[in-house]
């Protein structure tokens, strides 16, 4: 959600700082801020303003900041409104020290009354500031290390935070506690940033930070250390996404060029993970008795990965004859389970940092679970918190509108499902080879759909204006409904909502009328009559029927000339195909009204709090 950037080295901090700030601009935020050490006058300079880091940086053209060492911030407001008071970095009542945030702290509320009394003089509204004032209060008699080492003990709640002082200009501080915080390793020069993408133009070289952990940046080295002061030693890990991959590259948006990468990305998936007949995971780590005894599946996730893991089930259940449950981690963490050590719970999430997901797992955990994650971001927390591990290898996603993330994450459902089903003996070499190849078949569809785009874009055009749109599908992509409205909602605005078609008949057919769009996934099925039979009933009653259907079906043009098509693919894998066309749906939709596609408004790409 916020972001963070801070820098220790030989060169201006200024630009390192707005060029990682730029990078973390698609995790979503309200304001923006920065500070640096100014060598010249032994004192510490901010610049915050709400807004877009455009603001800031028109600010920081008027009024620079000089120096090379400093720390930047996106603020994603939780206490306080969005405005330059409450924009971070924050200082201590005597202007020396200056911290940056990401989290929320529960416990704010008794820490400030508490340094309120101690005569402490509090700026903004929000929860962040009693950090800083903390670190002052300890620092009177101890290092800047201690002091926050003190301060973080006494936190409740979660946190990434950036710590640098005047008293200590050749150091910068950072710890963590359920919130992401990574290290950049360089050439007399070392960084700090809550996510990879702010570090890529600079360093490839990180280390992830562990719960509980504080981190000590010079110039030339670094020291981590836990709450307690214990040293601890740790290799870095080589990052491979490309300054390239995070970048435009000559599209309007970046969600228009994340839906172009995905046939990419799924032929990449498939020559890794893919030998003749086998299937491999090199970061599995879950032994193949462990799977045997396998009972029952629990998928846990949120937002768009939830929805691919509604897939999942149906992949899942059909061919691992095993019973399995998706639910969204928020609701998961805070109830009863029927969860044991023959339980495997599949957690799915792009960051690997999603708050309530993690915490699913460490629920999951205690009653003996194992554990496999599919993620996108190597190292992250949910990876590390895992028995095992699939990644998605999409490389970096920046819109706040996930859309290679989903079809990478249904791709690796689908050979994970072969994958279990093969070893517990439940689909023949034959059918696996249909998949496989069906499968590989799969990236030049979904190009042919990318070429296709001018149906789309008119569709987009007519319907633009409409005040909600339902969703309407049946069995696997009854999921590809719920991820379509989604998407709509989320870069447009327009409240959109998914819905099984065969419960139509059970409340939403009261909505539709002539001023309501209905988009309707009628592809080649074995329930195709069935969702006729419901295209009908809304063409009945006024509804706008735009429809996803196969190519060569003449049938779906009696009811409606609103028609996005789709190569011809079996049922079982079409939620691959049927993703693309709703996500240029929304896109198109979202550019044709002028909405902010990349940042929706009150989003986050990453949301590390709960």
């Amino acid at each position: 959600m916020c972001g963070i950037i801070g820098y220790i080295g030989q060169k201006p901090a200024q630009k390192i700082l707005l060029d990682g700030l730029r990078r973390l601009e698609y995790r979503g935020y309200d304001s923006s801020g920065m500070a640096t050490y100014l060598e010249h006058k032994k004192a510490i300079s901010i610049r915050k303003i709400s807004g877009k880091v455009k603001s800031l940086e028109s600010l920081l053209e008027k009024k620079p900041l000089f120096g090379s060492l400093g720390i930047a911030h996106t603020r994603w407001a939780t206490h306080g409104e969005p405005n330059r008071i409450n924009a971070h970095p924050h200082l201590d009542c005597k202007e020396e020290i200056v911290l940056v945030h990401n989290g929320i702290i529960e416990n704010y509320k008794e820490l400030k009354d508490e340094l309120i009394k101690e005569a402490h003089q509090f700026r903004s509204q929000t929860d962040t500031e009693v950090i800083v004032h903390l670190i002052e209060k300890f620092h009177k008699d101890s290092s800047l290390e201690e002091a926050t080492r003190r301060a973080v003990k006494r936190l409740k709640g979660s946190f990434a935070i950036a710590v640098i002082s005047e008293k200590e200009p050749d150091k910068l501080i950072g710890a963590r506690f359920q919130s992401p915080l990574i290290v950049g390793l360089g050439e007399r020069e070392n960084f700090l940033a809550s996510d990879i993408p702010a570090l890529l133009d600079y360093t490839k070289e990180v280390i992830f930070l562990e719960e509980n952990e504080i981190v000590v940046l010079k110039k030339d080295k670094i020291k981590i250390t836990d709450f307690e002061g214990k040293i601890i030693e740790r290799q870095p890990i080589r990052i491979n996404w490309t300054t390239e991959e995070a970048k435009k590259l000559g599209f309007k948006h970046f969600m228009l060029k994340e839906i172009y990468e995905q046939p990419k990305i799924l032929e990449g998936i498939l020559n890794r993970r893919v030998k003749e007949l086998d299937i491999f995971f090199e970061e599995l780590r879950i032994k193949e008795q462990d799977f045997l005894k396998i009972k029952s599946i629990y998928i846990v996730a949120c937002g768009t990965a939830y929805h691919a893991g509604l897939v999942g089930k149906y992949i899942l259940e059909a061919l691992c004859n095993l019973p399995t449950s998706v639910e969204v981690s928020s609701e998961f963490r805070y109830r009863r389970h029927l969860i044991d050590k023959e339980t495997l719970v599949v957690a799915i999430s792009q960051s690997g940092e999603t708050a309530d997901t993690i915490a699913s797992i460490r629920e999951a955990k205690a009653k003996g679970a194992k554990i496999l994650s599919v993620c996108n971001v190597l190292g992250s927390s949910l990876t590390r918190e895992s028995d095992g591990v699939i990644y998605t290898h999409a490389g970096p996603e920046i819109s706040v509108a996930s859309t290679k993330a989903y079809t990478a994450q249904l791709a690796i459902l689908y050979l994970f499902s072969f994958y279990l089903a093969s070893l517990r003996g439940l689909i023949s070499k034959e059918e696996i080879k249909f998949y496989l190849e069906a499968l590989k078949g799969v990236p030049e569809k979904q190009n042919q759909i990318l070429s296709n785009l001018n149906t789309v874009i008119k569709i987009a055009k007519r319907h633009s204006h409409f005040g909600s749109f339902l969703y309407l599908g049946r069995n696997i992509n009854y999921p590809s409904a719920l991820e379509g409205a989604l998407k709509l909602k989320e870069i447009s605005y327009i409240p959109a909502e998914g819905y099984p078609a065969g419960e139509m008949k059970h409340g939403p057919i009261a909505l539709i009328d002539e001023y309501r769009a209905v988009v309707c996934i009628c592809v080649e099925s074995k329930v195709y009559e069935k969702m006729i039979s419901n295209i009908q009933e809304i063409k009945s009653r006024q509804g706008k029927i735009i429809a996803i259907a196969t190519q060569g079906d003449e049938r779906i043009e009696e009811f409606t000339k609103e028609i996005i098509y789709i190569p011809k693919i079996d049922e079982f894998l079409s939620p691959l195909l049927v993703a693309l066309p709703l996500q240029l749906l929304a896109y198109h939709i979202a550019v044709k009204r002028g909405c902010d596609v990349d940042q929706p408004r009150n989003l986050a790409k990453s949301v590390t709090v709960e």
